[in-house]
């Protein structure tokens, strides 16, 4: 039995369009942190002033996901969505006209950031949700789920360019705005789709009418593992970053850090393609903390590399396990919510992996000045490595008992 292609998963009647806006809004994403960031430090002539704003800003986009998707979950996304867009988009205009010029209040700035970032629409998590809705065939889901993931990476590759584009041209104010107008007419192209339901859900309620419960981790234990797991491959992932620009450094080649990262958006992208085309025996569960593992592999091997060709080969190999282990962390979180809690779920694992990837960023700052560069990327493997361990064991035990697919079973009821 063939796997069914790339193509046949835009054949889905509405997923071209679907997802195309939900691209559209997505972009803002790779745009409007970088945009903001060199705005806010135009606007106030200090780097600290914008690392503290764009902090507070990543913070309360990061930390509030999970809460914003139960919201669309409660209400459904054509009720919910506009007014979180609506609001991101206003206030991402404002910080582009306080921005304009220079002279701004740090303060003031903080605060509109911090807004912004409690708006942020979650747009990934709901578009991942429709194409459960779109796609029931778990290998065509599979496959959209990679096409996803890797479709996500490229827009923030593209979009640090486009903002360099518009900074060249224009100033970051007005990359700021761009950002703005992709998220309202992504956002309001999205829930005009026929794709997306109308009204309130009626699964998100109980027999007496009161709203379902909200979705527990404790509750879950595959989906816990799966946020542990994803949450490990973020701290890796963002140690990696830094790293990178460390090793590239100590090897007198600093202008080759865009050679190395290159190397890992483009490798995780064909991890990823090559992930959703070829057919998978083992579960879910077993082949999470198997990609960690190899990434975390990678990741130490970085700081063994004693030349920057080495360097963009280990970087690369790390890179073919990214796309897939968040892939099949997205797929976890969908056999283990039910339809009323399914982009909470989601949203759990992306909250994870942003909250990982900033902490592996701060943590790595804090040693790469005080050990060596090779024990600094051990010391980055070792959550990855450690939980993939830790995981892989309760998968191989759980299957070796019959307990067949464990994601399914820990399903949450909507009782």
């Amino acid at each position: 039995m063939s796997t069914p292609s790339y193509a046949a998963v835009l054949r889905v009647p509405h997923a071209a369009r679907t997802f195309a806006a939900a691209l559209t809004g997505r972009l803002s994403y790779g745009i409007a942190p970088l945009a903001l960031l060199l705005a806010v430090k135009d606007a106030t002539g200090s780097y600290s002033a914008a690392g503290t704003v764009m902090a507070l800003f990543g913070a309360a986009s990061v930390f509030l996901s999970p809460a914003r998707a139960g919201l669309i979950d409660r209400h459904g996304p054509r009720r919910a969505l506009p007014p979180m867009a609506g609001l991101y988009a206003v206030l991402l205009a404002v910080l582009a006209l306080v921005t304009w010029r220079p002279g701004a209040s740090p303060l003031v700035l903080g605060a509109l950031a911090t807004a912004a970032g409690a708006c942020t629409p979650p747009l990934g998590p709901v578009m991942r949700t429709l194409w459960s809705e779109l796609v029931p065939d778990r290998e065509l889901l599979r496959r959209a789920y990679s096409l996803d993931g890797v479709a996500e990476e490229l827009l923030y590759v593209s979009g640090p360019l486009l903002v360099g584009v518009a900074v060249t041209v224009t100033g970051p104010a007005v990359a700021v705005l761009a950002g703005a107008v992709l998220i309202a007419a992504g956002a309001g192209a999205l829930v005009t789709s026929p794709a997306v339901p109308r009204g309130k859900p009626d699964h998100g309620t109980g027999a007496d009418g009161s709203a379902a419960p909200g979705l527990r981790l404790g509750a879950v234990p595959a989906l816990r593992r799966a946020v542990l797991v994803t949450a490990a491959v973020g701290l890796c992932l963002g140690a990696l970053d830094l790293l990178v620009v460390a090793l590239t450094e100590a090897m007198h080649r600093a202008a080759a850090v865009s050679w190395v990262l290159a190397a890992l958006s483009a490798t995780s992208a064909v991890g990823g393609l090559a992930y959703g085309a070829l057919r998978w025996r083992a579960p879910l569960g077993v082949r999470l903390p198997v990609m960690a593992a190899g990434l975390g592999a990678a990741v130490a091997a970085a700081g063994l590399a004693g030349h920057v060709y080495v360097l963009i080969a280990v970087v690369g190999a790390a890179g073919l396990f990214v796309a897939p282990a968040l892939t099949t962390a997205y797929l976890i979180a969908d056999e283990s919510a039910d339809a009323a809690r399914r982009t909470r779920a989601g949203a759990w694992v992306n909250t994870a992996f942003n909250a990982g990837s900033s902490g592996g960023t701060a943590a790595v700052g804090l040693l790469v000045d005080r050990l060596p560069l090779a024990l600094c990327c051990a010391v980055a493997a070792a959550p990855a490595l450690l939980c993939a361990g830790a995981v892989l064991g309760t998968g191989v035990r759980r299957a070796r008992a019959g307990a067949g697919a464990p994601e399914a079973a820990e399903q949450v009821s909507g009782a």
